[in-house]
């Protein structure tokens, strides 16, 4: 069984390829049941969350068929983890051989998720954001925010990046990441002038209270969310939904998970049917994406474990054509 670090993730992929590949996986579909998730009680502190989402196929990354693959994403979430210096998220990806069942592979689960969480945010804006969206607002300063600022400049015409954070210190840590490699980002402590501004706001954070007021996101905004993935925690206000077309990576993932979908069908503000979308009937033509340039579109996303899988089977076919 080969083991394979983040730094190989990082080799063998790209943005614009895992997009595509994300692309294919939602189109042509996979075998994902419905994830486990336990919340696991500690003395003090916040409780931990442990995930374990499986997923299948007959078919190899390309689409080609084969023995196919199993895969099994193993992550907890431990909020409490920041304030050691630690990621909240982590997480190991066991990638087997579909007919045997065979170990093919351990991937750090970290840096996957890190890759093919902000790759489906970016074929969600392939969709949804306008085709010129240029500025892009990062809400939340953790592990993930420069992939998603990095995959939304493989999609769209990015040129200026603003990152906000509650602390200001690590927003810039993630700035002067992304100046290093070329991007031109800054800092913000104004969050409502910043979401007023934005053609993209992505917001990747375990807030509990909203943090976008969806009054000030302008004509042809896209709002993409990424975190808040229990039912208790919220990224935008009621505001938000009320003026965006909605869509979601996975309908059952969001409809019981995402506390910014959650919330708003219990208040009665959302009703299910007026979802447009999720991820696989966008990628198959099946409902529509943006509508004209000045509507706005939210994107919520939970995560699938058909992600996991057809990113874990591109690490891997692709370090197999590169030993």
């Amino acid at each position: 069984m080969q083991m394979i670090s983040a730094a190989e993730v990082d080799h063998a992929l790209s943005f614009p390829g895992l997009v595509e590949t994300l692309r294919k996986a939602f189109h042509d579909g996979a075998i994902q049941p419905v994830r486990h998730h336990h919340t696991v009680e500690r003395p003090t502190g916040a409780a931990s969350t442990l995930l374990l989402m499986p997923a299948w196929t007959d078919f190899g990354a390309g689409g080609a068929s084969g023995n196919g693959h199993i895969g099994v994403k193993i992550v907890t979430v431990s909020p409490d983890n920041n304030a050691i210096g630690k990621p909240a998220v982590m997480g190991l990806y066991l990638l087997l051989d579909g007919t045997t069942g065979e170990p093919q592979a351990l991937i750090d689960g970290q840096r996957l998720t890190q890759w093919r969480t902000a790759c489906a945010s970016a074929l969600a804006a392939s969709y949804l954001a306008r085709e010129d969206a240029s500025r892009l607002l990062v809400v939340g300063a953790g592990a993930l925010a420069p992939f998603l600022a990095r995959a939304h400049a493989a999609v769209r015409p990015i040129s200026k990046i603003t990152i906000w954070n509650r602390t200001p210190a690590n927003a810039e840590t993630v700035a002067a990441e992304l100046r290093a490699e070329g991007f031109d980002a800054s800092v913000t402590h104004d969050l409502d002038a910043a979401v007023a501004e934005a053609d993209i706001v992505s917001c990747a954070t375990i807030s509990t209270t909203p943090l976008v007021k969806g009054a000030l996101l302008k004509p042809g905004a896209h709002l993409d969310l990424v975190g808040a993935f229990t039912p208790e925690m919220r990224e935008s206000d009621d505001d938000a939904i009320r003026r965006a077309r909605i869509y979601v990576d996975t309908r059952a993932g969001a409809l019981t998970e995402a506390g910014d979908i959650v919330q708003p069908l219990a208040s009665g503000i959302l009703k299910s049917e007026d979802i447009v979308a999720d991820l696989h009937e966008l990628t198959r033509g099946q409902k529509p994406g943006r509508g004209s340039a000045d509507e706005i579109t939210l994107f919520k996303s939970v995560g699938a474990a058909l992600e996991d899988l057809a990113a874990g089977i591109a690490v891997y076919e692709a370090l197999k054509r590169q030993a």
